[in-house]
């Protein structure tokens, strides 16, 4: 295997998804990379496993935190 890909996400379920068609499905299909889909709530924090927080400036909507994104990239190195 020459190449490995790590996708950090909330929803792993959807992985391979595009990449596993086309001549990147075969590819994956061959072995000659492979694609690991990490799930990110499994960094999340309290008995929800919250992974967002509203933004530090306000306003609407909610952001990663970033916390929990860089347990996910320690996990996904280590």
């Amino acid at each position: 295997m020459s190449f490995r890909a790590t996708v950090l996400t909330l929803y792993p379920e959807m992985f391979p998804g595009p990449l596993g068609a086309s001549l990147s499905g075969k590819a994956l299909a061959a072995g000659t990379w492979s694609l690991e889909a990490r799930n990110i709530r499994e960094h999340g924090l309290g008995a929800h496993r919250a992974v967002d927080d509203t933004p530090a400036g306000g306003g609407a909507g909610m952001v990663l935190r970033a916390d929990v994104l860089a347990a996910a990239i320690d996990a996904a190195l280590a």
